[in-house]
């Protein structure tokens, strides 16, 4: 039986860093693994609880955990900062966010299966075109009323 009963994990693009805690709440494990590093790692460990905060990539690896047999709790990030203790540092993080997921009152964040990441990401694109689109109308709208050339409002005209 494995000692780990938490495993906080701090996301970052490249480096992740992992404290693990015991049953008794004590740390057993404080290491930082590079993407491939945390995916083996992973793989091999005995299933376990494995936590961190909800984020751009926290989604995929939630679900790479699951696939390992792991719970996933993804916990806000707001949540997670009463437990941070001393100056902000990764390994730091990690550790609050391994002790916040202990706490029973806890409120975590689901799991986005990849279709509804998909959703988003669609959904986001479109607003990012509306905005170009509208701050484009405006630039425009500007250099002609220089001119004394005013447009009427909205794109439609």
């Amino acid at each position: 039986m494995s000692t780990i009963h938490i495993l906080g994990i701090d996301l970052g693009k490249h480096c992740f860093h992992a404290v693990a805690h015991n049953y008794a709440g004590k740390e057993v494990l404080r290491k930082k693994y590079n993407r491939s590093q945390l995916l083996k790692f992973l793989a091999n460990l005995e299933t376990t609880t494995i936590a961190f905060e909800a984020c751009g990539g926290a989604h995929w690896l939630a679900r790479k955990c699951a696939d390992f047999g792991h719970q996933v709790q993804l916990i806000p990030p707001q949540y997670v900062k009463p437990y941070v203790k001393g100056n902000k540092n990764d390994f730091i993080d990690a550790a609050a966010i391994a002790e916040a997921a202990s706490r029973p009152s806890m409120r975590f964040v689901a799991v986005k299966s990849e279709e509804a990441q998909v959703i988003a990401v669609i959904h986001r694109i479109r607003d990012g075109f509306i905005k170009e689109r509208t701050a484009c109308m405006s630039r425009i709208g500007a250099i002609l009323l220089e001119f004394g050339l005013s447009l009427p409002s909205g794109h439609a005209k």
